[in-house]
């Protein structure tokens, strides 16, 4: 049975273009890139192609890139940084929807005494900038905003709050891991000073991650020891990663045009077919300032998980809004933060597509999936108790 995947913002195919440029240096190129011989040297030289590609994609200049070992590492040194930077200022400010790997660390952050405002959003996932303004005070040491959501991919306006945030002295910190090869960024024109990207969200292997800095920033390492990274982080770099890194960068942007053309146009059939097909159902976030790549579509009266366990039966990889997978009976803190309906929040399916989906994949869901729904609903005592009848009139 073929696997249809679109959970791509959950984790992406490593292009094959890219595992060819890693895997030399797995065995037949494997000098430390620090050595003084010509052997890593090679290396080192392959390493700075590598960066520049990635400053390319953003860009930034080479020298502001840091490689990382995932996107949770260089969220994690960006905020600790700027805190430590600044001992008397002891405030952070993040939204209610940020990815775990932002605001788990605020939670560490609070129980450290540290204060952490959340700011909220509208129904439409959308950044309430009137109480993100109103949070910025002179104890505020850094915000920390997703430059696009993970469930939802509705966009934040970052490069304003950004501006806002510099005009108080307050140093910025955006997690773009969804955005970066979805949508044009360019830091030359930005004001942030700190950015966050991961490889395996654009088409690049596990285990490596960049943190963007501007040039000036003040820079606290989070990993003490050696030279490496210009003293900013420590430790043996992961050669073929950022090699491949690299190469998936210069793919991304190679790719740019089609994500917001052919990729949006896959999107938005699943998603207008779906919605007619599928009574009771909603789209969940901004349907226009969002990735072109994602939809997070609720059905009402059925279980995320029981959807994601009868399309897995079909081959279909998606993924489910409800944090119930972790053992909670809660919707995701997104949908919540939201204000979704209990009823729809808990069927919620997120499809996040990539340029490797093709017209013939989505026809194939639009044809299961209306059926699945179907059967659920059938067995749901809500559905069966009269809210079928009324869902077939609206």
């Amino acid at each position: 049975m073929k696997t249809i995947y679109m959970d791509n913002n959950a984790t992406t195919q490593v292009a094959r273009e890219v595992v060819e440029v890693m895997l030399p240096y797995f065995h037949d190129l494997y000098g430390n890139p620090s050595s003084m011989h010509s052997f890593g040297g090679q290396v080192g030289r392959k390493l700075r192609e590598a960066r520049e590609q990635v400053a390319r994609l953003i860009g930034a200049s080479p020298e502001e890139i840091i490689f990382t070992s995932c996107g949770t590492e260089s969220d994690n040194a960006a905020i600790r940084s700027a805190l430590m930077s600044q001992p008397g200022k002891r405030h952070v400010v993040t939204s209610r929807v940020e990815h775990p790997a932002v605001k788990g660390l605020c939670t560490q952050l609070v129980h450290e005494g540290y204060r952490v405002t959340e700011v909220g959003v509208d129904s439409e996932g959308r950044l309430d900038m009137d109480q993100y303004k109103r949070s910025l005070t002179s104890e505020t040491a850094v915000v920390s905003l997703m430059w696009a959501n993970n469930e939802t991919g509705v966009i934040f306006p970052v490069e304003e709050a950004a501006r806002m945030a510099r005009s108080r002295g307050i140093l910025f910190h955006s997690d773009a891991v969804q955005a970066v090869g979805k949508i044009p960024i360019n830091m030359q024109e930005s004001v942030m000073d700190m950015l966050s990207i991961s490889g395996h969200k654009l088409h690049g292997p596990k285990g490596i991650g960049v943190l963007y800095l501007r040039k000036g920033t003040k820079f606290y390492p989070y990993l003490i020891g050696g030279h490496q990274e210009q003293g900013r982080r420590a430790g043996t770099e992961n050669t073929p990663s950022i090699i491949g890194l690299g190469k998936a960068c210069e793919l991304a942007a190679q790719n740019m045009e089609a994500e917001n053309t052919r990729v949006k146009e896959l999107r938005d059939k699943l998603e207008e077919t779906l919605l007619a097909r599928v009574p009771r159902s909603r789209v969940n976030g901004d349907r226009v300032h969002r990735l072109p790549n994602t939809s997070n579509i609720s059905f009402e009266y059925v279980e995320g998980e029981g959807i994601l366990l009868m399309m897995d039966e079909h081959g279909i990889c998606a993924s489910s809004g409800s944090a119930c997978t972790s053992g909670s009976l809660q919707p995701s803190h997104v949908l919540r933060a939201m204000g979704v309906p209990f009823t729809m929040a808990h069927g919620s399916i997120r499809f996040s597509l990539s340029v490797y989906n093709t017209e013939e994949e989505i026809d194939y869901v639009i044809d299961r999936l209306p059926p699945i729904l179907e059967q659920l609903r059938s067995m749901s005592p809500y559905w069966t108790a009269g809210e079928g009848a009324c869902a077939s009139q609206g």
